[in-house]
C-alpha cells in the first residue's frame, strides 16, 4: 500500500515512519505534507491509497482537508494527540482512529484493516472491469489489473497464457514471454477467470484454454500448450477440464 503521513510537526512524521517501516513493512511512504495545500498536492500527486491524518494541522485541520476533495479513493486513518475529536472523524467515515503516542498493536491493526479492505475494493473493480466487457462482444479486449509493489499493470486476458502459484503469490505467464508476479492466491484469479474458458487443472495451475494445444493421456492427463508447456490435470479436476475443452474450443 502506498501511504502518505500529512502531520504539522516533523518528529511526528519521522516516529510514525520508523513504526510503519518496523512493523508495517508493506506500507511504502510516498511522502509527507504539513498543510492542507501540501497535502493537496500530494494527493494529487502520489495517488495514496492510504493516508494518516493528523486533525490539527496548524490554523486548519485535516478535516478542512477531506471537505476540499471532491472524491476520496484512499482510506484515512486519523493520529491525533486529542480524543475528543472521535465522533467527528466518523462523520468522515475514517477507516480507524489512532491516539498518539501511537501504540503499536493498534497500529498494525489499524493497517490490516485498510489493506483488507483495499483488497476487496481491487477485487470487486476487477470483477466489475471484466464482466463490462463481457457483456459487448466487440469491446476491446477485455484486461485485467495485476497489482505489483511500485505499480499495477493492466494485461489483456487474451495474453495471459497459464498462472502458477507459488505460496501465497501467483506467477502469470504471458505470451510475450513476459512473467508478472503477483501477491494474491491463485484461487482468487481462478474464481475471476474460470467463467470466461480458464481452467483450474491443478491446485497450483491456472490454464487459459485459447492455449491448449493437446491433451496428453500419459501419468493421467497432461495439457500441452501452446508456447510448449506441459501443464499436469489432476484426477479431481480431470472431468472439468475435459468439459471446459469442449465447450470453449468445439
Amino acid at each position: 500500500m502506498k501511504a502518505l503521513i500529512v502531520d504539522d510537526e516533523q518528529s511526528n512524521i519521522q516516529n510514525l515512519s520508523t513504526l510503519l517501516n518496523t512493523y508495517c513493512p508493506r506500507v511504502i511512504i510516498a511522502g509527507s505534507a504539513n498543510t492542507v495545500k501540501n497535502a493537496l498536492e500530494k494527493i494529487g500527486s502520489e495517488q495514496p491509497d492510504l493516508i494518516f491524518l493528523d486533525i490539527q494541522l496548524g490554523l486548519q485541520s485535516g478535516f478542512d482537508l477531506l471537505k476540499q476533495l471532491p472524491t476520496k479513493d484512499f482510506e484515512v486513518i486519523f493520529v491525533t494527540a486529542f480524543d475528543k475529536y472521535g465522533i467527528e472523524a466518523i462523520k468522515f467515515a475514517a477507516l480507524d482512529y489512532l491516539l498518539k503516542p501511537v501504540e503499536i498493536p493498534e497500529l498494525v491493526l489499524a493497517v490490516n484493516k485498510a489493506e483488507d479492505k483495499l483488497m476487496a475494493k481491487q477485487k470487486t473493480q476487477q470483477l466489475n472491469f471484466l464482466l463490462s466487457h463481457l457483456k459487448n462482444e466487440e469491446a476491446a479486449p477485455a484486461k485485467i489489473a495485476l497489482p505489483q509493489l511500485h505499480e499495477i499493470r493492466y494485461v489483456a486476458i487474451s495474453d495471459i497464457i497459464r498462472c502458477e502459484a507459488d505460496n501465497s503469490y501467483t506467477l502469470f505467464y504471458l505470451a510475450n514471454n513476459d512473467k508478472i508476479m503477483v501477491s494474491r492466491s491463485i484461487k482468487e484469479y481462478s474464481e475471476l477467470l474460470k467463467p470466461i474458458g480458464f481452467l483450474r487443472t491443478h491446485q497450483s495451475h491456472l490454464v487459459n484454454s485459447l492455449f491448449v494445444k493437446s491433451w496428453i493421456k500419459e501419468d493421467g492427463g497432461t495439457l500441452l500448450l501452446t508456447n510448449g508447456d506441459k501443464i499436469p490435470v489432476s484426477k479431481p479436476n480431470k472431468a472439468t477440464v475435459q468439459s471446459t475443452l469442449n465447450k470453449h474450443l468445439r
